[in-house]
């Protein structure tokens, strides 16, 4: 699908900061958001309370506006501005997610986090992740790592890793296949 003119018009008002474009740009988006934060903590098992999904979406929005609408500078605009901002989205709420360590408890938030547990499951996971990292080339363990750990994005993974932007998919894409052939033999 492609972009469409009254989103191709929303983003130009956006960027020219016109008035009520940001408040429409909310309007338009803000359902989609909320689905994707109650969609990916419930594919995850976790029940997120309604201020940790207002958290989350506030986060996201912020990050739209984030270097004077980086994201929307940076839309290519050769597809549909929903899809492109789903993508995002889903990526700052999963990263999110992990980053501050929600975890299952029977399907549900522990009421109140048991840290010698959670550090525990940390470091078996670190343990984990380090063990199927050793299985990588070094190119690729570095790109997963950037990617998947510490959140960077296609652009910083190319200008970190002196690679063209267009084959850091791909790398991520090898290398996701082999950690799932050594984990389902």
């Amino acid at each position: 699908m492609s972009l469409s003119p009254p989103d191709r018009r929303l983003i130009d008002q956006c960027l020219e900061q016109s008035p009520q474009a940001w408040e429409s740009f909310v309007d338009r988006f803000l359902g989609m958001v909320v689905h994707i934060a109650n969609h990916a903590s419930e594919s995850r098992r976790i029940h997120l309370t309604a201020e940790q999904r207002d958290d989350l979406v506030a986060e996201v929005f912020l990050a739209f506006v984030d270097n004077d609408y980086g994201v929307l500078r940076r839309f290519r605009r050769n597809c549909s501005l929903a899809t492109y901002l789903a993508v995002i989205a889903r990526r700052i709420v999963v990263r999110r997610i992990m980053a501050i360590g929600i975890e299952p408890v029977n399907g549900h938030l522990p009421v109140e986090p048991q840290v010698d547990a959670t550090h525990e499951h940390r470091i078996e996971d670190q343990e984990q992740v380090a063990l199927l990292m050793s299985r990588l080339e070094p190119h690729e363990a570095t790109v997963v790592r950037m990617y998947h750990l510490e959140g960077k994005s296609y652009r910083e993974i190319s200008a970190a890793e002196g690679v063209p932007e267009n084959s850091i998919g791909p790398v991520l894409s090898r290398a996701r296949a082999k950690l799932r052939e050594t984990t389902n033999p």
